[in-house]
This record gives structure tokens, sequence and C-alpha cells, in this order.
């Protein structure tokens, strides 16, 4: 199941550019521990969802795990082979716009050796520099 939104106002979206730092969700809101990014990219669905997979088999069905980002921008592509012109080519898959400072995984009910064991797994799938954050560090 990749993650996708269910209703878009269009179809297809430029691809816009990421300047500064992320202006929200910067902080560890529901969980006890985070993972921040330190770097700007595209993080696609399947790396999302790959996260996600490690971090729940690496608590063994305990603990709880929030998603703080979400794909919403659609990245078109066109088909192989094909000539220069003619559009834009069909949506292909979705992303989600990552700037640093955002939170992107939340933990909570497991240790923090737990928790830095199964968050820096979960960062290996994806293509930026991470760090681990705690909730207490919020002063």
């Amino acid at each position: 199941m990749s993650l996708s939104p269910k209703k878009t106002k269009f179809r297809k979206q430029q691809k816009g550019s990421m300047p500064g730092l992320s202006k929200a969700g910067n902080f560890v809101e529901f969980g006890d521990f985070g993972m921040q990014a330190l770097d700007r990219c595209w993080i696609t669905a399947q790396q999302i969802e790959a996260c996600r997979v490690t971090i729940s088999r690496t608590f063994s069905r305990k603990g709880q795990v929030w998603i703080r980002i979400f794909p919403d921008k659609p990245v078109s592509k066109k088909p192989a082979e094909t000539r220069m012109g003619t559009g834009k080519g069909a949506p292909d898959h979705y992303v989600a716009p990552v700037r640093p400072g955002r939170v992107l995984f939340e933990v909570s009910g497991v240790t923090r050796e737990e928790a830095q064991l199964a968050l820096r797994l979960a960062a290996a799938k994806l293509p930026i520099r991470t760090k681990f954050v705690s909730r207490v560090e919020r002063v």
C-alpha cells in the first residue's frame, strides 16, 4: 500500500524550489523520540513505507509510530524512449518535499536505546542525513 493523496486539485505540479529551513513540524509533538532531517530532498512514498516497516519490525509489536510527512506532490515522468516535446509526462509517483529541521518520524512506548536502534535502521533507507531527537530537548 503506497501513500498517495485521495484527491488533488490539479493532476500535475511544477517542480518548485525548497529554500530555507522547515517552517513547521520542527519539534517532537506526539511521541517521545523522533528522527529529524538535516538535508533537503524529495522523499518518495516508497521510502516512507520502507522506514515505517523497519521501525515497526524492530519494535516487534510494541510502541507506537507516527509518520509526520505525507507525499502529496506528484512527480511526472515521460515513457522510456520517447522523443522530446509533446508536453509534460503523466504523474508517476508522489513525494514529500522535506527541508532541514523537519521531524519525519516519531516513536513512543519504547526505551531510548530501542528507539535509537529503530530510527537508525530506518534512516539507512532515506537519501538524507538525519539526527535522533527527543521531546525533552525542546526548551
